[in-house]
């Protein structure tokens, strides 16, 4: 594991959280010393602390290794807020309505940033009976490939899994305004408004 907490990330939870060292000395079963000697990093805590800690820091053991704690601002849960994180080990896709810690295959994920679409991504969109055909012009091959494509609205969420040597198309109810997503293996999550 690359990352392990720190004395200074233990000190900067407990400060926010109110405790001083005895009190959370006391919620964890240890000495006031003990809490000390970690956050003078001249000590760390044992590993089977690592789920206490956080539990009695608030946050999760990512956030806590990590030092990055995170905070949701989307409280309404506005679904064109959605972020995506893709795992580059097994390709997982995990959508959340906010900011969040995610983890696949031992990995903390970070959100995909959505540019707008590009040339070699060109999406066309065709009006069939009561849906939209969609068509991403763009290689479909093992190696490069679009993934999924997926379409978001403010409470709707239409979203389609693609596999490589398929074709880059589907049929979507594209109703009211919202976000069009693509995200290739290659370059990443691209939109375009609809």
């Amino acid at each position: 594991m690359d990352n392990y907490v720190t004395g200074a990330v233990i000190k900067r939870l407990r400060e926010a959280k109110g405790m001083t060292q005895a009190e959370l000395a006391e919620v964890l079963g240890v000495s006031d010393k003990a809490v000390s000697k970690w956050e003078t990093a001249k000590g760390l805590p044992d590993i089977t602390l690592i789920e206490s800690l956080a539990k009695a820091l608030n946050v999760s053991v990512l956030e806590l290794m990590s030092g990055k704690c995170v905070e949701n601002c989307n409280i309404s849960a506005n679904i064109l807020r959605s972020k995506f994180y893709v795992c580059p080990l097994c390709g997982n896709i995990i959508r959340t309505t906010g900011e969040a810690v995610i983890s696949c295959c031992g990995i903390t994920l970070p959100p995909l940033e959505a540019e707008e679409a590009d040339s070699n991504h060109r999406i066309t969109i065709e009006s069939v009976e009561d849906e939209h055909f969609i068509t991403v012009h763009h290689p479909m091959t093992k190696d490069h490939y679009i993934s999924f494509i997926a379409y978001l609205t403010s409470d709707r969420v239409q979203f389609v899994k693609l596999y490589p040597e398929g074709n880059a198309e589907t049929r979507l109810n594209l109703r009211g305004f919202g976000k069009l997503y693509i995200y290739c293996n290659r370059h990443g999550l691209m939109h375009i408004k609809k």
